[in-house]
Formats: C-alpha cells, sequence, structure tokens
C-alpha cells in the first residue's frame, strides 16, 4: 500500500510542478501582447516629451504603469473622451473589455514578484473632490482591472490634502516615498495618482564590500560624492563609437528582464542622445550586444522622482480628459461633473549591490581578461526592458545623484 501512497504522492508532486511551470511561461494574449508592444511606444516618446522640459534633471517613469492610468481614465470616460485613450495607446481596434483586461494582465505578468524575483510596490488612487460620487460599478471594475482605490479629499483644504496624499503615499511605499506632491493647483478635478518603489535584484549580485566614495560628474564643473559599487563579470555590451557611447545589459534576477544603461562616452547634457533615442534604435543597439568581459561602476543610491504627468499625456493627444469643458468621465460619477486635473507619477528606486549569488567559475579563467570599463560617474539613460513581453518596465536618466558637492580640487 506504501507503494501505491509513495507512486501518488509522486504523481501530485510531479503535476504540481508541471502546474508551477506552467504559470510561469503563461503566454501572455494577443490583446496584452498588442499593450505590451504598444506600452513601449509609449515609453519612447513620453521620454522625449519631458526630456525638454527645462529645469528637469532625474526623470524616471514605468510606460506599463502610465499605460494602466490611461487605461483607468477610459473606464471612466464615454466616447472621444475614452476613445482618445485607446488612440493614444494606439489601441482602437482592441475592444474595450480587452482594454482593460489586457492592461490587467501585462502588469499583473511583469511585477509578478514569485516569477520575476523582484521588489516592485505599485499603489494606484484616484481623488475626487469632496462633491463627488463615485459610482458603484466604476470602483468595482477600477479596482479588478487596476487595483485602484478611490478617496475623496476637500483639495481646497491645501494643507490636509497634500498632508494626507503624502501620507498615503509614503505608507504604501513603505517610506520609501516620503512626498510625491509639493502643491495642489486644480482642486475641483479628479487627481490620479501613482506611487512606487522598485529595487533591482542583479542575475549576479555586486560584492558587498566593494563599495566606495567616487565622485559623479553632474557636469564639468559641478561633482557630488556618491557610492559606488564595483564588479567584473560577462554582460551584454557594445561600443557605438560613431554616436560616441556605450551600452549594457545587465540581466535581473531569473533572466527575465534587464537594466539597460546608455551612457556617453564623456560629460555631456544627455540631449544628444536622447534625440536618437526610439524604439527602433534601441532593438538596434541590442541586437549588436555581445557577451563580454566588463568592469562594471554604478552609482549605490536611491533616486526618488515625482511627475505630473497631464501636460506631457495633453501633449500626446490626452486632451478631453483633462479639458473641463469637454471631459465626459461620467462613467466615475454618474454625471459630467469631472475633469482630470493632474495625474501624478512618482518613483522610487533603489540601486543596490543584492542578487543572486555570482558565478565564481569564470573567475581565474580567460574570460575575464582585459575587460572593458563602463564608469557611470557621469549622466546616464537607463532602461528596464521585460525580456517576455518586449515591454518597457522603466525609464529614465541619472542626472543629479543625491550627495553632497565635492570640493573642487586644484
Amino acid at each position: 500500500m506504501w507503494v501505491t501512497n509513495l507512486v501518488s504522492l509522486l504523481f501530485l508532486a510531479t503535476a504540481a510542478s508541471a502546474a508551477t511551470s506552467a504559470s510561469a511561461d503563461k503566454v501572455l494574449s494577443n490583446h496584452a501582447t498588442i499593450l505590451a508592444d504598444n506600452s513601449a511606444n509609449l515609453a519612447f516618446t513620453l521620454y522625449q516629451n519631458m526630456a525638454k522640459e527645462k529645469n528637469v534633471e532625474n526623470i524616471l517613469i514605468s510606460p506599463v504603469v502610465v499605460a494602466s492610468s490611461l487605461g483607468l481614465v477610459a473606464l471612466g470616460g464615454k466616447d472621444s473622451t475614452a476613445s482618445q485613450v485607446k488612440t493614444l495607446l494606439k489601441a482602437d481596434k482592441v475592444k474595450d473589455e480587452q482594454l482593460h483586461s489586457g492592461l490587467a494582465e501585462l502588469l499583473t505578468e511583469v511585477s509578478d514578484p514569485k516569477t520575476r524575483n523582484v521588489t516592485w510596490k505599485i499603489s494606484n488612487r484616484l481623488y475626487g473632490p469632496s462633491s463627488v460620487t463615485f459610482v458603484d460599478d466604476f470602483v468595482k471594475r477600477s479596482k479588478k482591472h487596476y487595483n485602484c482605490d478611490h478617496s475623496k479629499i476637500n483639495f481646497r483644504d491645501k494643507k490636509t490634502a497634500l498632508n494626507s496624499i503624502n501620507e498615503w503615499a509614503a505608507k504604501s511605499t513603505d517610506g520609501k516615498l516620503p512626498e510625491v506632491l509639493k502643491d495642489v493647483e486644480n482642486t475641483d478635478g479628479a487627481m490620479i495618482i501613482n506611487a512606487m518603489f522598485f529595487k533591482p535584484h542583479w542575475d549576479e549580485q555586486f560584492h558587498h564590500q566593494m563599495v566606495d566614495s567616487r565622485g559623479f560628474m553632474v557636469s564639468h564643473s559641478y561633482t557630488v560624492s556618491v557610492q559606488m559599487m564595483h564588479r567584473t563579470g560577462l554582460f551584454g555590451f557594445y561600443e557605438d563609437a560613431s554616436n560616441k557611447l556605450t551600452i549594457l545589459s545587465m540581466p535581473l534576477a531569473h533572466k527575465k528582464s534587464t537594466v539597460v544603461f546608455l551612457m556617453p562616452y564623456h560629460v555631456e547634457p544627455l540631449e544628444r542622445v536622447e534625440k536618437m533615442l526610439t524604439k527602433t534604435q534601441l532593438n538596434t543597439w541590442m541586437g549588436k550586444l555581445k557577451q563580454t568581459a566588463v568592469a562594471v561602476s554604478l552609482p549605490k543610491v536611491s533616486m526618488e522622482v515625482s511627475h505630473n504627468l497631464q501636460k506631457h499625456l495633453q501633449e500626446l493627444g490626452l486632451t478631453e480628459a483633462v479639458d473641463k469643458s469637454k471631459a465626459d468621465l461620467s462613467n466615475i460619477s454618474g454625471k459630467k461633473d469631472l475633469y482630470l486635473s493632474s495625474v501624478f507619477h512618482a518613483s522610487a528606486i533603489e540601486w543596490d549591490t543584492e542578487g543572486n549569488e555570482m558565478d565564481t567559475s569564470v573567475f581565474g579563467t580567460d574570460k575575464l581578461k582585459n575587460p572593458k570599463l563602463f564608469y557611470a560617474d557621469h549622466p546616464f539613460i537607463f532602461l528596464v526592458k521585460d525580456q517576455k513581453t518586449n515591454s518597457i518596465l522603466f525609464i529614465g536618466r541619472m542626472v543629479r545623484p543625491k550627495g553632497e558637492k565635492m570640493r573642487d580640487e586644484l
């Protein structure tokens, strides 16, 4: 009898293992695949638009989360207010229900902590003025598809409103985002807020003790002191000599996504590189990467950035939802009494040494001989690119990391 039981247990274990494997290798639906691709296109157009803005240094956005916020607008909108979202996402042919289920499927796939071994806390909230009444169906569907909470708030009491919103963001990111708003400009509209904390876990960790203080050159005349982490390994690497920049790709744990760094050879404003940055150009660079021995030095810092995307989304075509006289967001409140006054997109990212154990078998072999140098001590662009869905999880630039100004040496 024990043999029968043993066979049964083995069968159950094999079935469970197969089920786990099947869930890990689950294929995205067709509409989720389309939306993954289209959110990647949005990544570049939105980034390009934001990069033109003066007095903006660090940039950090998650295109898949921005796409979800747009989906929320479509869910709450009617007629052309909703159809503009589809046009912006290049999803005019996707049915409404497939738009919402597809965006939900995409975000669930790329942020799954088990299959991805990733720390990515995402919280979304729709704030409405205290006069609004939320429709039950919208509350249920926005929670189901976009994991979005709702809150009424008296925006006219600006101090209390600011404190309430910032406390929510800090709590939902375990204190990583202490402030997402400094001011509330419009007190009569709806506000979408994304609050996120992302921490890459490297496929192979940096050595915890190989961290020291170095200078990061914000410009030729301004250097800040940062902690820098170092390691040598085999990574995707390409030197684009004609464009004077280096591309490095470092896989994250489980190798489902990778961080791609684009760094000019020398200290310079990033405008020149940003003008080249398109989805096609990125794919060209990715196609030229070769596994190469590279000595990598990266800032070990955290970066917190909050952007109001409303103006940028408006410039890209979301003109009705943000216009008080034209917006029809009656699916949210049951009447045409709302418009979208702000879309705050706040992210904290923490660059750290943590990751899987290093593969030490390559040390002492010829594979790591004469490594190339990737020393990120001046402004660079980075992307977190998903390998399975081809979506862009994050795109940003580090221009000014946190650090004290270093005294100029003669």
